[in-house]
Protein backbone atom coordinates (compact mmCIF):
# COMPACT_ATOMS: atom_id res chain seq x y z
CA UNK A 1 0.00 0.00 0.00
CA UNK A 2 0.85 3.49 -0.77
CA UNK A 3 2.47 5.11 2.14
CA UNK A 4 1.17 8.48 1.82
CA UNK A 5 -2.38 6.43 1.80
CA UNK A 6 -1.28 4.79 5.22
CA UNK A 7 -0.03 8.25 6.77
CA UNK A 8 -3.41 9.62 6.08
CA UNK A 9 -4.94 6.98 7.44
CA UNK A 10 -3.16 7.05 10.71
CA UNK A 11 -3.40 10.55 11.51
CA UNK A 12 -7.52 10.24 10.55
CA UNK A 13 -7.34 7.66 13.30
CA UNK A 14 -4.80 9.59 15.51
CA UNK A 15 -7.20 12.68 14.99
CA UNK A 16 -10.27 10.90 16.48
CA UNK A 17 -8.62 9.46 19.65
CA UNK A 18 -5.82 12.31 20.03
CA UNK A 19 -8.57 14.23 20.89
CA UNK A 20 -9.20 12.36 23.91
CA UNK A 21 -8.26 14.54 27.35
CA UNK A 22 -6.08 11.76 28.51
CA UNK A 23 -3.13 11.86 25.69
CA UNK A 24 -1.79 8.50 27.20
CA UNK A 25 -4.73 6.76 26.79
CA UNK A 26 -5.78 8.32 23.58
CA UNK A 27 -1.84 7.53 22.54
CA UNK A 28 -3.08 3.67 23.83
CA UNK A 29 -6.16 3.66 22.00
CA UNK A 30 -4.53 4.14 18.69
CA UNK A 31 -2.10 1.73 19.11
CA UNK A 32 -4.38 -0.74 19.90
CA UNK A 33 -6.44 0.23 16.56
CA UNK A 34 -3.88 -0.33 14.40
CA UNK A 35 -3.04 -3.53 16.36
CA UNK A 36 -6.70 -4.93 16.11
CA UNK A 37 -7.87 -3.15 12.69
CA UNK A 38 -4.53 -3.26 10.02
CA UNK A 39 -3.13 -5.86 8.57
CA UNK A 40 0.03 -6.71 9.34
CA UNK A 41 2.08 -5.73 6.20
CA UNK A 42 0.37 -2.21 6.45
CA UNK A 43 1.55 -2.22 10.42
CA UNK A 44 5.35 -3.34 9.23
CA UNK A 45 4.94 -0.08 6.44
CA UNK A 46 4.26 2.36 9.06
CA UNK A 47 6.47 1.61 11.60
CA UNK A 48 9.43 1.16 9.10
CA UNK A 49 8.47 4.69 7.96
CA UNK A 50 8.55 6.30 11.20
CA UNK A 51 11.89 4.06 11.54
CA UNK A 52 13.62 5.30 8.75
CA UNK A 53 12.09 9.34 8.22
CA UNK A 54 11.03 10.08 12.01
CA UNK A 55 7.37 9.70 11.09
CA UNK A 56 7.50 12.57 8.42
CA UNK A 57 3.53 13.36 7.99
CA UNK A 58 2.57 11.66 11.28
CA UNK A 59 1.37 13.96 13.71
CA UNK A 60 3.34 13.69 16.91
CA UNK A 61 0.65 11.44 18.88
CA UNK A 62 0.39 8.73 15.68
CA UNK A 63 4.13 8.71 16.15
CA UNK A 64 4.12 7.90 19.57
CA UNK A 65 1.60 5.18 19.28
CA UNK A 66 3.45 3.75 16.41
CA UNK A 67 6.79 3.34 18.29
CA UNK A 68 4.60 1.52 20.91
CA UNK A 69 4.09 -0.71 18.87
CA UNK A 70 7.71 -1.73 18.47
CA UNK A 71 8.27 -1.81 22.01
CA UNK A 72 8.31 -5.44 23.20
CA UNK A 73 5.14 -6.64 25.62
CA UNK A 74 5.61 -6.28 29.47
CA UNK A 75 6.16 -9.94 30.66
CA UNK A 76 4.67 -9.84 34.41
CA UNK A 77 6.62 -11.98 36.55
CA UNK A 78 3.63 -15.41 38.24
CA UNK A 79 4.16 -16.42 41.64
Amino acid sequence: MDIQNLVKMANSIGGFFGAWPDRKQGRDEIASHLTRFWDPRMRAQIVAHVETTGGEGLDTIVVEAIRQLEAPPVVQPTA
